[in-house]
């Protein structure tokens, strides 16, 4: 084949090697725009994986590279006077001029045609070419000229970032953080040979503004940086090599993202690669890393489909479909790693302490849960989780072995719970007239012996038309008084567990049938009148509810307060308030369902008005020394729905009204919404009130192991995890979890202990099997 590489980056340079590689008889050119062996930037840095797959592909690049690169296993973060080292990470880093150098010699070496000081405008300037390489960069003018075809998802980030060096060198990867008066500022930092470090200095628009760094041009810009760092550069300078640029030096971050990967011209294949295609941010380093495995993937399918041209177009389409997996994942976890950053100044930063925010910056990306760090560097991880434990008020010995974070306990007002796991609320449709029966006492109590530290019921509905369905429980009637006292007695009498009473109101969403009979279809018969902020049914055909009066908003004000004053008669140790999920009062906050022209329409205070009243009631009527908790749709995943800005906003008011901890959930508002889902897709509503309103919170949504909690504990992204339907799937998930990861130190119920032994040999027999098939 004829093959030309349009841009001489890591990209078009290793593809250009692995190809003539696999076979000498390809014609290759790759044109760089640059003069020979001159490039701009300081160090790149990629994993020891990515090493390793080189070293697979061309030992000798992989040998070369080696020899220049410097090799660091240690994180190490500089914040409030601290400073705290973590190890095992593997990292290589190497100067891009000479990793570049590197593979421009191994091209000549193969006879690879090298072509620089050459501006490529377009593709078409190579029509004798069978396959076009456009590695052009993240300003790639050949993506720019077929962007119709590519389709590509360019977004600009906030920050601003100025990319630097100096001769101080560090031996690990260092992060320093230091707060000005305007805000906070910080540097991501590694060495990449024996006399240069990478300088990366980074902070929001506003923070950089405020210091006039937006008129300030790169000397005054390189002046205000070594100011700030000044104590941690012990004299060196910071240097700059982008002088090339007009103006200011500080960037801003483009995500690229493209649909359509290949395009055939008329007379070649035109295919992008590396930056063209695709960024991922520095916070995880990863833009060479995406280059290089592009190349080396186009060449494994040519080794194996055929490097001809007619197949060209097979390979082309596998190609896509084979690295669009594995950006997208890494571009998502370098997405969480940058907003990690981006977000630090203003909730974390003065929020946590320097052990808890040490472990965030090390899970930033969610690539890397607790057990991970665990393999990484267990004795850190098990200083961190005893300095937790201790922060939860237990005592633990130096010599001790400290409890995963979800098994430290958490007080709000005079409740303590045992351990951070909470059975979430969910919906079971078997009252019968609103009473818990027999089914709810063994449901209820099972889960209990299982372990988790809290319990919540099901949404309890304040009176019989707030129900959902027929089947909905209820706390209106003497009745249910007793019947709910029956489970609390046995939850308080038989485990360490804790029970909350989840109070709520359908409205719109109401009168339908079981779940199992067709969840959210209206009943054909015996319906009651619905009431609802505005008269907007949930489905096409559901019934239309009535917008409520004054008198309306009363009625059900006092049917709360009944139901949380016999919520106490029962015994229930938290009371929690259902403002989610497009029930009544979530139907007053969203504004997709409240149209309202009153006082309480419109803006979000207004929106807001009814349920903090309805909260406020509640809260005066119930025991001051038990907490209350509310459930927060925090996104309504619809356009012109709460987003989670607004879900900040509902949350500090409902703070300032008296509660204790806010439920983060998500969605169901409105029929057609398109959430995002994925593994704890909702903890970063939970993240962000938590740090940013000053409040606890609750996180719930696809947590479905005890990595998943503890790494959302010890982050400080929520103060308990919500496990729903693994609960309905295993009563005793939290006994099961604690037993995987190998955590004793939590009892069994006496009746079962009998089984632990066996249930826990068994895991490590098939643990030990699993790791001999590898």
């Amino acid at each position: 084949m004829r093959i030309v590489c349009i841009g001489g980056g890591p990209a078009g340079l290793y593809f250009a090697i692995l190809m003539k590689k696999l076979n000498p008889a390809h014609e290759i050119r790759v044109i760089e725009r640059n003069r020979p062996y001159d490039t701009f930037g300081w160090g790149v840095v990629f994993s020891d994986a990515t090493m390793d797959n080189m070293r697979e592909w061309d030992p000798e690049t992989a040998d070369a590279i080696q020899v220049a690169f410097n090799h660091w296993d240690d994180i190490e973060l500089h914040f409030k006077g601290r400073t705290i080292r973590s190890g095992g990470h593997g990292f290589v880093g190497i100067g891009r001029k000479m990793m570049l150098n590197i593979l421009q010699a191994r091209c000549e070496e193969l006879g690879v045609e090298l072509v620089f000081d050459r501006e490529v405008e377009s593709d078409a300037e190579f029509p004798d070419a069978d396959l076009v390489i456009a590695s052009d960069g993240i300003n790639s003018r050949v993506r720019n000229k077929y962007a119709e075809v590519f389709k590509p998802d360019i977004v600009t980030r906030p920050n601003r970032y100025i990319w630097l060096g100096t001769t101080k060198l560090f031996d690990a990867f260092t992060f320093f953080f230091e707060k000005t008066e305007h805000g906070w500022f910080q540097a991501h930092i590694y060495k990449f040979d024996d006399n240069t470090t990478t300088f990366i200095v980074e902070c929001p628009e506003h923070v950089w503004k405020a210091h006039g760094l937006d008129t300030a041009d790169q000397e005054q810009s390189i002046a205000f940086c070594e100011q700030l760092f000044g104590k941690h550069l012990d004299g060196h300078r910071l240097m700059t090599n982008s002088r090339h640029l007009r103006g200011s030096a500080w960037l801003n971050f483009q995500r690229v993202k493209c649909e359509q990967w290949h395009h055939y011209n008329g007379k070649s294949h035109v295919v992008l690669m590396g930056d063209a295609v695709h960024t991922a941010h520095f916070a995880i380093g990863s833009g060479t890393k995406l280059a290089l495995e592009d190349a080396i993937e186009l060449t494994r399918l040519f080794r194996d489909e055929g490097d001809t041209r007619e197949h060209i177009p097979a390979v082309l389409e596998r190609y896509q479909a084979a690295r669009n997996i594995d950006v997208l994942r890494l571009q998502n976890a370098a997405w969480n790693a940058m907003e990690w950053f981006e977000v630090c100044g203003a909730r974390y930063c003065d929020t946590l302490e320097p052990e808890q925010f040490m472990y965030s910056m090390l899970t930033r990306s969610q690539r890397i849960s607790h057990e991970n760090l665990r393999l990484r560097d267990a004795g850190w991880l098990e200083g961190y989780e005893r300095w937790l434990a201790r922060k939860a008020g237990l005592e633990v010995r130096d010599d001790e072995t400290p409890p995963p974070p979800m098994f430290t306990p958490f007080k709000l007002r005079g409740l303590t719970l045992a351990n951070r796991i909470v059975m979430s609320p969910m919906a079971m449709y078997s009252a019968e007239d609103g009473a818990a029966n027999d089914f709810h006492l063994v449901h209820f109590g099972s889960r209990a012996l299982g372990g988790a530290g809290l319990l919540y019921t099901e949404m309890t509905c304040v009176s019989p038309d707030a129900r959902i369905t027929p089947g909905c429980a209820g706390m209106y009637k003497p009745e249910h008084v007793n019947a709910w006292k029956r489970i609390v007695d046995f939850v308080h009498g038989n485990s360490d567990a804790k029970i909350g009473m989840q109070l709520g109101h359908a409205g719109r969403k109401g009168a339908t049938k079981l779940a199992w009979e067709g969840i959210d279809e209206p009943l054909d018969t015996g319906a009651w009148e619905l009431i609802s902020a505005s008269p907007l049914p949930y489905l096409p055909h559901s019934q239309v509810p009535r917008a409520m009066t004054r008198d309306d908003m009363e009625r059900v004000r006092n049917d709360f307060v009944r139901a949380t004053r016999m919520a106490a008669e029962a015994g229930f140790d938290i009371l929690e308030l259902h403002c989610a999920h497009g029930y009544l009062l979530s139907s007053f906050l969203s504004p997709l369902t409240n149209r309202r022209t009153d006082e309480f329409g419109g803006d979000l205070e207004n929106r807001a008005r009814f349920p903090l009243e309805v909260f406020k009631a509640m809260r005066a009527m119930w025991p001051t020394n038990r907490p209350m908790s509310v459930r927060l749709s925090c996104h309504d995943w619809f356009p012109g729905g709460n987003t989670a800005d607004d879900a900040v906003a509902i949350a500090r008011l409902f703070k300032e009204a008296g509660a204790d901890i806010i439920d983060c959930s998500s969605g169901q508002v409105w029929k057609g919404d398109q959430p995002v889902y994925g593994r704890m897709y909702q903890t970063p509503f939970a993240d962000r009130i938590r740090n940013e309103v000053g409040i606890p919170t609750l996180a719930v949504g696809a947590i479905s192991e005890a990595d998943h909690a503890n790494s959302i504990i010890a982050a400080g992204r929520a103060d308990l995890c919500a496990i729903a339907r693994p609960h309905l799937a295993d009563p005793a998930w939290t006994l099961h979890e604690a037993a995987k990861i190998g955590f004793g130190d939590v009892a069994w119920p006496k009746q079962y202990r009998s089984a632990r032994g066996q249930y826990e040999t068994n895991l490590q027999r098939a643990a030990a099997a699993a790791s001999i098939a590898k």
